[in-house]
């Protein structure tokens, strides 16, 4: 019997190209050989968002790129995690067992500290207690990281070893399956593509606007002028060639070492490469934007699913805590 997966994505901003070589094809890879269980988290958004005007929105958008790109309803369940309101109530009661000092100890909530400094909100600190939530209400055996996400699957299993500890054996412990998540740099050059510091290039741009946006990136900070050599290795266009231009990765380094070619030529033929790399999805995901109720059907389809294996996962949590 195939292993069950579970993972899930904030839908805090459009997804870039980031997202899409960083986790998406691995979701769609990964319905082959497991159970795949994807979803949206709009709750763990919460967190961070304080407007959520296009919250909706987001949702629409992630679905749609995720289908465009080829998870399939008929292998994997794809759904919004608030459809599912069993996971709030399985958060509240792990909750009640996981020891403040766990949470307060987790690298990523020292992090989000200092981004927001304006907003650490009690669901920043719970956040690692509803992650748990949503791989334990699945009983997911398998969640794909990244190395550094290690920490915060450890914590899961923790927190399942304690419930199971307290009450029987309830959940299974989550395995990482390690993955290549790879580094995808930003456009400004100060770290890896983020939504939230404007330094991505969104999947649902056009090929006109993709190359706009990439005309603006940060390039070779050591090169000055036309006639200057190069240093690919430390340029961040570079870098992404890696991935949209491979078969002219030798030819580009080489010719940008040598002032062949300058930054601005070496932007145009990363805007091809990821025009000519996105155009098969993009035509897939024109066609299912003519479709609206289809990606309502596919995440109510989805809920409905997931409600089945929720529901039966609450009911024995509580009478194994005695509330039932």
């Amino acid at each position: 019997m195939k292993k069950r997966v579970f993972s899930g994505a904030r839908p805090t901003a459009r997804q870039h190209i980031g997202n899409y070589l960083g986790a998406i094809q691995n979701y769609v890879n990964l319905q082959q050989e497991y159970n795949c269980i994807y979803c949206i988290v709009d709750i763990h958004a919460l967190t961070s968002l304080e407007d959520t005007s296009k919250l909706p929105e987001n949702i629409s958008e992630m679905a749609l790129d995720w289908l465009a790109a080829g998870l399939d309803p008929d292998k994997s369940i794809i759904f919004v995690q608030s459809h599912v309101p069993e996971v709030m109530e399985l958060y509240t009661l792990l909750g009640m067992i996981t020891p403040l000092s766990w949470l307060l100890r987790v690298p990523t909530f020292k992090e989000k500290v200092k981004l927001q400094p304006h907003n650490v909100n009690y669901g920043l600190v719970g956040y690692p207690v509803l992650m748990t939530a949503d791989i334990a209400l699945y009983k997911a055996e398998v969640v794909p990281v990244g190395e550094d996400q290690l920490p915060h699957l450890e914590l899961a299993r923790e927190i399942a070893r304690r419930f199971n500890n307290l009450f029987g054996d309830t959940f299974p412990e989550p395995q990482a399956k390690l993955t290549s998540f790879p580094l995808i740099a930003g456009l400004d050059g100060a770290g890896k593509m983020s939504k939230q510091s404007g330094s991505s290039i969104e999947l649902a741009l056009s090929p006109k606007e993709t190359i706009e946006r990439v005309m603006t990136a940060v390039t070779d900070p050591a090169r000055r002028y036309r006639s200057d050599p190069g240093h690919p290795e430390i340029c961040n266009i570079y870098s992404l060639h890696r991935f949209f231009s491979p078969s002219e990765l030798d030819d580009i380094a080489s010719q940008c070492r040598s002032a062949q070619i300058g930054c601005v030529d070496c932007k145009k033929l990363l805007g091809q490469g990821i025009n000519a790399a996105l155009e098969p999805f993009r035509q897939r995901r024109a066609a299912l934007a003519t479709k609206p109720n289809y990606i309502t059907e596919v995440l109510a389809d989805g809920a409905q699913q997931a409600s089945v294996i929720a529901r039966e996962t609450i009911r024995e949590v509580k009478q194994k805590m005695r509330l039932l």
